[in-house]
C-alpha cells in the first residue's frame, strides 16, 4: 500500500525518516529548554498553559503555543517539508497548523510522578470544528523515541470507530482504558509503537485512539504536537474562537502546503 493507503485504513503513519535536519532539531530542543526557564527569544511569552515555568520538572510539560515564544520552534512549526508529507498522506490542497503543543515528558526512573497519556480521540477535545472537517496531528520528534521513552502508541483502525468520546488524555491506567473504550463489541485492536529518530514525525487522524506510557530512559523525551488542518475543514458557526481564533494570522498558525 502507499504511504496514503496506510494513513486511511491504520488512521496514522510513521514518517520514519527525518524530516528536520540535525541543526534544527538541536535549536528546537534547545529552544524548549529555554521556554521552561521563561526565557522567550520572540519577547511573547506562549499562552497560559496546564506547566507553565517554575512549575515541577517532574511532570509532563504541556506548553500551549510555543511557537510564539521561540524563534526555532517557529521553523519547526512553520516547515514545509512536513506540510509536504502532510499533502502526501491526506491529498490535501492547503495544511494549515492551527494549534501547537510542546511536549517533554520527563523520565520516571528515579521519581514516584507517573507520565502517562491515557488513550483519547483527539476530536474529543476539538469541538470548535464543525462536523466532518478534515483534521490531525503531526506529532515532532525532537530527542530520539525508542521503547523506554514512554512512545506514543496508536490503536490500529481506531479511526473507523467514530467519536466514542470516552478517552481521557490525563488517565493513568492505559489497560483499564483500552478494554472501556473497545468494549464487548469491538474487537481489540492491535496497538502500535511509535518508534522514531530525532526529526522523524508521525502523523495521526483526528479519530485515531493514541496514548503512551511512562518514559524509563532516565532522559527527557522530547516532542511537537503540530493540529492541523486542510482545506475541508470549518469553524462551528464560522466563529473563530476558543482553538480557532488564531487561524487568521498566519504569523500564528502558518499555510505549511499549498497546491
Amino acid at each position: 500500500m502507499t504511504p496514503a493507503e496506510n494513513y486511511a485504513a491504520d488512521g496514522f503513519y510513521l514518517h520514519t525518516a527525518p524530516i528536520l535536519s540535525a541543526d534544527l532539531v538541536r535549536r528546537a530542543a534547545a529552544g524548549q529548554e529555554a521556554i521552561c526557564r521563561g526565557e522567550y527569544n520572540t519577547g511573547s511569552p506562549p499562552l497560559q498553559s496546564p506547566w507553565n515555568p517554575g512549575d515541577s520538572p517532574d511532570k509532563l510539560v504541556k506548553i500551549e503555543q510555543p511557537q510564539f515564544a521561540d524563534n526555532a520552534v517557529w521553523e519547526v512549526v512553520s516547515n514545509t517539508g512536513i506540510g509536504e508529507a502532510a499533502a502526501e498522506l491526506t491529498g490535501a490542497e492547503m495544511v494549515q497548523v492551527w494549534w501547537v503543543q510542546m511536549l517533554v515528558k520527563p523520565s520516571t526512573e528515579s521519581s514516584e510522578t507517573r507520565t502517562n497519556i491515557g488513550w483519547h480521540q483527539d476530536r474529543q477535545y476539538w469541538k470548535a470544528w464543525e462536523e466532518g472537517s478534515e483534521l490531525f496531528t503531526a506529532w515532532v520528534a525532537l530527542t530520539d523515541v525508542e521503547e523506554d521513552c514512554g512512545p506514543m502508541k496508536f490503536l490500529r483502525g481506531s479511526n473507523h470507530w467514530g467519536l466514542l468520546d470516552s478517552g481521557d488524555f490525563y488517565g493513568q491506567d492505559l489497560d483499564d482504558q483500552a478494554k472501556q473504550i473497545q468494549g464487548t463489541n469491538r474487537e481489540a485492536a492491535e496497538d502500535v509503537q511509535a518508534i522514531l529518530s530525532a526529526g522523524a514525525v508521525s502523523f495521526h487522524h483526528c479519530l485515531t485512539f493514541h496514548g503512551s506510557g511512562p518514559n524509563l530512559s532516565g532522559r527527557s523525551r522530547r516532542s511537537l504536537a503540530l493540529h492541523m488542518r486542510t482545506e475541508k475543514s470549518r469553524p462551528k458557526n464560522d466563529k473563530k474562537e476558543g482553538l480557532t481564533r488564531f487561524i487568521d494570522d498566519e504569523t500564528k498558525c502558518p499555510v505549511i502546503y499549498r497546491k
